[in-house]
């Protein structure tokens, strides 16, 4: 296609599932896309389309059963003939894969569209070692894509050295929410926020190894740990070793509005993320950039795209990777000097809102998609 005949062309985006509450990344992507947005959830042979019961009629379903029935094909032809037709009846220019590994997954079918296609790889698809090498290095995607996302320098480094064409990789980070933006925190309290899932990338043990260095010298102080996940109990049980149940809480799930609150009266926002021992990785945590355009101090590690977005020293404070005692210095820098943490918090605002905006992060999406049918 040489020309984009519709600058509001009709967009399909494809994810392995219902979009979940920590995806927020993908929902402003559903949201704020020009052009009408189809969006296709689940993994291979199970995709349905939101919004609707079928992606095709009865009759056009039974043809395809019978069809399968007569050349034995796999129960998976049912599924992708119904969402080729889905595509061409919805007029769809380009698709939109979140996920390296769903884009494998999904390979035959993406060729079969006809469509250019883009992939948003977002953190474990391109670091965890088992998933790379079940994906082949990806060599089939760097193939089909028109397009390549990287949400971090890290990750951009990581594609190119399993063989993604350098003029197809494009880095794209993330970008908060607007609504963020008008928070104004009154520092009100000595209150650490931490929000994410108990996972081992996250480390949220170590959040609260270095908390408990913490509450020695600030008592008053407090630490809230927002988010689900395998790691929960793990840290539930670390500190009731510590006997800090009194200085801890754990939230569980929250809405964006609760965190937004926190982050109002808060002091600054913690996250102690490392490289798993599978290889496992962050891309760019948006957490961070929603508490940096929030106006709080990030104070987190060295890891992936985190330094990115958080300069050290002007807009937050980072330690190496496993270094407790470097993040309980910098927890108490701001406890003991809190025109300092303001300060922090200020030029963070500032500097995601001039680098990394939502806005930003869209524009440069929908340029991605638009050059990819231009090109294609």
């Amino acid at each position: 296609m040489d020309l984009l005949e519709n600058k509001y062309m009709n967009i399909a985006i494809f994810t392995p599932s219902q979009n979940p509450y920590s995806e927020t990344f993908i929902q402003a992507h559903k949201d704020y896309l020009k052009g009408d947005v189809f969006y296709y959830y689940g993994g291979r042979g199970r995709v349905k389309l939101e919004g609707q019961t079928a992606l095709v009629s009865k009759t056009t379903y039974l043809c395809y059963r019978i069809r399968r029935k007569l050349h034995n094909y796999s129960y998976s032809y049912l599924n992708e003939q119904a969402i080729l037709a889905s595509l061409k009846a919805n007029q769809v220019a380009v698709i939109l894969v979140e996920y390296g590994t769903h884009a494998f997954n999904l390979q035959a079918l993406l060729r079969q569209s006809g469509l250019p296609v883009v992939v948003h790889f977002h953190g474990y698809d391109a670091s965890v070692y088992e998933v790379v090498s079940r994906c082949h290095n990806y060599q089939a995607v760097f193939s089909l894509a028109s397009k390549i996302i990287a949400v971090s320098r890290e990750m951009e480094q990581t594609l190119l050295a399993l063989g993604c064409p350098k003029d197809k990789l494009v880095y794209n980070v993330y970008g908060p929410q607007s609504e963020f933006e008008s928070v104004t925190p009154n520092y009100a309290k000595k209150q650490f926020i931490g929000i994410g899932r108990f996972t081992d990338k996250k480390a949220p043990y170590y959040t609260i190894m270095a908390f408990k260095e913490v509450v020695a010298k600030h008592p008053d102080a407090q630490l809230l740990l927002a988010g689900a996940g395998v790691l929960l109990n793990m840290c539930q049980n670390l500190v009731k070793h510590y006997g800090i149940e009194n200085h801890v809480q754990f939230l569980g799930v929250i809405t964006p509005e609760s965190y937004r609150h926190i982050l109002s009266e808060s002091l600054a926002f913690v996250q102690h993320s490392i490289t798993a021992s599978n290889g496992d990785m962050e891309g760019t945590p948006l957490a961070v950039l929603e508490a940096s355009v929030a106006g709080l101090p990030v104070l987190a590690t060295n890891h992936a795209g985190i330094p990115d977005v958080i300069v050290h020293g002007q807009t937050g404070l980072l330690c190496d990777e496993h270094d407790v005692a470097g993040m309980a210095k910098h927890m108490l820098e701001v406890l003991d000097d809190v025109a300092y943490a303001q300060q922090l918090g200020a030029t963070g605002k500032a500097h995601v809102l001039e680098h990394f905006s939502l806005q930003r992060h869209i524009e440069t999406l929908q340029h991605i998609l638009e050059q990819a049918v231009t090109d294609y």
